[in-house]
């Protein structure tokens, strides 16, 4: 079973400063403020907090958010590249704290490739099982294997520096690949392809997973992959889980202001509106309309006791709909627009604030078309209940998951 699971994992890196130095009392006070902003404590640089996941045999887990927030320091923990400063990480049912990364069953592929340059693709990918002492024949055959079902057999008797950086990147997976690890982990392993590339190797990976019976712990900043691969998405901020759920799940439901945020292109429109409650039934306030609150909505807000207060409102941009003549809406002015084809990206300024729209074309006319593609007109947008994301306006939380 190659489970992994992750106990109150922490990591500290010592910080070298001395913190013993008399100090006076109002550089005291700003070196406190400094600490809790950059995350430093007596003991160090916390890079990673109160890390707590169980990840299930053969499930495919993303680590994802922005530079800087842990995901890497965790996947190397797990690897046993990093020390575990608290907590404990179980691979199976063996505790793997003080286990030599050799020993952990597991394979890394590096955003770098980190390819041998003095070898051919075929010493790179044969290279470990030489190591475990593999008989000669065994290798051949899970090297070829692995190089068919990359697509890469053709190269071979190659070295490095004659491949592209999408054929270099296959190799790395390849050589990972033929140990059949029990965990296999990817930091940021398409981060150095161009976008095209990037799509081919995503849809590579999906294929590659289908035919691996193994566990995946893959780390990106790239939301865009986190959605594609990820049977769960761990969204991370500060060394600390945001949340953890399926790719569905994050984008319908963010637990907070900042999941809301980072997951969806364009991202996500924020207001400052007003939640009324009134005889058990909610709307919004916003822009001189009310715009009543969908019915499942209504249900979770009344079971977390929610009250009339001022909101932090999203709405993502595909979910706003420009409105009809006469139709009551929210006024805003087209600055920018950006024909897609199929869609048109509105960047309107309405409220005092941006705003951006994703417009479908599909069922509109030339002259609907046009008149949204002519920057400085006037238009009014709403959007539906169920569309509608509620969020505290003091610690960002959203109201319906309390």
């Amino acid at each position: 079973m190659s489970t992994v699971t992750l106990k109150n994992v922490m990591k500290i890196y010592p910080n070298a400063e001395d913190h013993k130095k008399p100090k006076k009392k109002g550089v005291e006070v700003e070196a406190q403020e400094k600490k809790v902003n950059l995350q430093i404590t007596e003991r160090g640089v916390v890079a990673v907090q109160q890390f707590n996941l169980d990840i299930k045999d053969k499930e495919f887990i993303v680590l994802v958010g922005p530079s800087g927030c842990g995901k890497s320091t965790t996947l190397r923990m797990i690897a046993g590249l990093e020390d575990i400063t608290e907590g404990e990480l179980y691979i199976g049912d063996k505790l793997m704290n003080d286990v030599a990364p050799k020993d952990r069953d597991i394979a890394m592929v590096f955003q770098n490739y980190a390819l041998y340059p003095h070898m051919t693709v075929y010493e790179n990918m044969a290279f470990a099982l030489k190591l475990r002492k593999v008989s000669k024949e065994e290798i051949d055959k899970e090297v070829r294997r692995a190089a068919e079902i990359l697509d890469i057999t053709q190269y071979l008797n190659r070295k490095p520096k004659a491949l592209s950086g999408g054929q270099r990147q296959r190799v790395a997976i390849g050589r990972a690949f033929v140990r059949n690890p029990q965990v296999m982990l990817m930091d940021e392993p398409l981060s150095n392809l161009d976008a095209k590339l990037r799509n081919q190797m995503r849809a590579e990976i999906i294929k590659l997973r289908s035919r691996i019976n193994t566990t995946f712990i893959y780390v990106t900043h790239d939301q865009t992959e986190a959605m594609t691969l990820g049977d769960r998405i761990v969204i991370m901020k500060d060394g600390y889980i945001q949340q953890v759920g399926t790719p569905q799940e994050v984008f319908n439901h963010p637990h907070n202001l900042f999941v809301a945020g980072f997951i969806g292109t364009p991202r996500m429109n924020l207001f400052d509106a007003i939640l009324v409650e009134e005889k058990g039934k909610y709307h919004i306030q916003l822009g001189g309309i009310e715009i009543p609150v969908s019915e499942d909505k209504q249900k979770a807000l009344w079971a977390n006791e929610v009250k009339t207060q001022s909101i932090t409102l999203g709405v993502r941009p595909e979910h706003m709909r420009v409105c009809e003549k006469g139709e009551e809406g929210i006024e805003a002015v087209i600055d920018v627009n950006e024909m897609m084809g199929s869609s048109i990206h509105l960047h309107v300024t309405s409220l005092e604030q941006d705003v951006v729209m994703v417009v479908s074309t599909m069922e509109m006319s030339e002259k609907e078309v046009s008149a949204l593609t002519t920057n400085g007109s006037k238009i009014k947008y709403t959007f539906p209940g169920k569309a509608m994301h509620l969020f505290d306006k003091e610690n960002g939380v959203n109201l319906e998951e309390r």
